[in-house]
């Protein structure tokens, strides 16, 4: 059952993701800023009414949750310092390629969580994948529950899938963009202005994955809908589809972002 989060929670670390995510939280109301407390280098943070420390107090209390959110190859580092004596109900680690194995080899906690979520969350329309060796339900529900304001929360039961889920939802929105800027340049060079094929791609792009998202239809169906035989969209997915060529670079792409994280795991069992 799931079950609410209870405070405190520590984030290590608070860059880029972890910072959208704490956004998120205290935007939608779901975690108090008075039960936060983040760790950085900096003792800084553009995040009004924030506890921002340095470094864990040796006499510090167990807090409820810690989130690790500093980069991968400060696993070590940060395993050394007083971040391993939290021992809190619930450990949630966003590092990239780290799993629940080596996680489990430098700190204590009740539960320890994997989660992968994606830079949409900022807007709570993210996708966030969680796995777990634990099967407490309590804590796995709390997980589920701290996440659900970010956007969709996917469990994983294999870790081995873990560098695939990174691939496609973790790594993802970059891939969007870079389509999204690739689709706009090309709509400048048929003669629109850069900055109104930009919007209109982006606009194109938000507006079909709602509708794909809303739709039980797949989106290979959804494409032929909209492509009447010997139309203008079917003469370009004539393109899109020769030789599977999109397929085959985004097969290429994905694979190539799933061996990066195996190399970083394989770097974390050390």
């Amino acid at each position: 059952m799931t079950q609410p989060l209870a405070g405190p929670i520590w984030l290590i670390g608070c860059g880029n993701m972890a910072g959208a995510m704490l956004r998120r939280w205290l935007d939608t109301g779901h975690v108090s800023a008075a039960d936060v407390t983040v760790i950085n280098r900096s003792g800084s943070l553009p995040i009004d009414a924030i506890r921002v420390l340095t470094e864990v107090p040796a006499d510090a209390p167990a807090p409820a949750t810690v989130m690790l959110g500093v980069k991968p190859q400060q696993l070590d580092a940060i395993a050394q310092t007083a971040v391993a004596q939290l021992r809190p109900r619930l450990l949630l680690s966003i590092l990239a390629g780290v799993e629940n194995a080596a996680l489990a080899a430098r700190f204590q906690a009740d539960a320890i969580v994997r989660a992968m979520p994606n830079l949409p969350v900022s807007i709570g329309k993210g996708v966030v994948a969680l796995h777990s060796d634990s099967t407490d339900e309590g804590l796995r529900g709390a997980a589920t529950a701290l996440m659900a304001p970010l956007g969709t929360v996917e469990w994983i039961a294999e870790e081995g899938l873990f560098d695939a889920v990174t691939a496609l939802s973790g790594c993802g929105p970059g891939f969007v963009f870079r389509f999204i800027d690739a689709m706009g340049a090309a709509g400048a060079a048929l003669g629109l202005p850069e900055d109104q094929a930009r919007r209109l791609a982006i606009a194109t792009v938000e507006g079909a994955g709602a509708l794909a998202s809303r739709t039980d239809a797949s989106p290979a169906t959804l494409a032929d809908r909209v492509a009447s035989p010997g139309g203008s969209t079917r003469e370009g997915l004539n393109v899109l589809d020769r030789e599977d060529v999109l397929r085959r670079l985004m097969a290429e792409t994905l694979a190539a972002s799933a061996r990066r994280n195996a190399e970083m795991a394989a770097a974390a069992r050390g």
